[in-house]
């Protein structure tokens, strides 16, 4: 017999974890894959092991002060893997420029999807000046921007993620966005809608 599916929230499971703490485990295992992917695409799978782990260590700790009218702890966690993140940003940095000289071969690892980029050369000469841009672009709006574009949170989602007001996350993604659009667009690596595909995440 299988196991059977919790169906109780984030939130009613958080408000448990102060008595049980044991209830935390239900939280890990259905967040730990996603937290560690964007760990993963940001600052490495290596790394990602230790960080993840961290990042889950810091949840319990701040169970308690969780906020139970957010019923999804996952913008929550994408917060403290951002904070995390912080740390170590100059390796993420240092990431980023060496993906942007190995971005033309097949083997380099990001987890990011580039379907809407229909030529090989076209998608991977994107994913060379999205590094380029990554990189040298300041942290709080490449927080905002991966957030959004990879991770598919809405504007509301990281402003609590992030303890910012809507309007700065709206600003934030703007200024990243025409950062990438002034390093890509005169390459032409545009989607065949005139769209970067770090546009995908759209206006919400």
């Amino acid at each position: 017999m299988g196991q059977v599916e919790d169906a109780r929230s984030d939130a009613e499971i958080l408000a448990q974890v102060r008595v049980h703490p044991e209830e935390f485990a239900n939280i890990f295992h259905r967040h730990y894959d996603t937290i560690h992917g964007y760990l993963a695409r940001r600052i490495g799978p290596d790394v990602a092991d230790d960080l993840a782990s961290e990042v889950f260590l810091v949840a319990l700790r701040r169970a308690a002060a969780f906020d139970g009218r957010d019923r999804e702890a996952l913008p929550w966690l994408y917060g403290i893997a951002t904070n995390v993140l912080h740390r170590h940003r100059r390796d993420e940095v240092r990431r980023w420029r060496a993906f942007q000289r190995l971005a033309g071969r097949e083997d380099a690892y990001v987890d990011v999807e580039f379907d809407a980029v229909e030529d090989r050369q076209a998608a991977a000469q994107f994913r060379s000046c999205l590094a380029a841009a990554l990189s040298e672009m300041g942290r709080h709006r490449r927080d905002v921007l991966l957030l959004h574009a990879w991770e598919g949170l809405t504007y509301e989602q990281i402003a609590h993620a992030l303890g910012v007001p809507v309007g700065t996350v709206r600003s934030r993604l703007w200024r990243a966005r025409r950062m990438v659009r002034e390093l890509c667009e005169p390459t032409g690596q545009q989607t065949g809608d005139g769209h970067l595909p770090i546009d995908r995440g759209g206006s919400q």
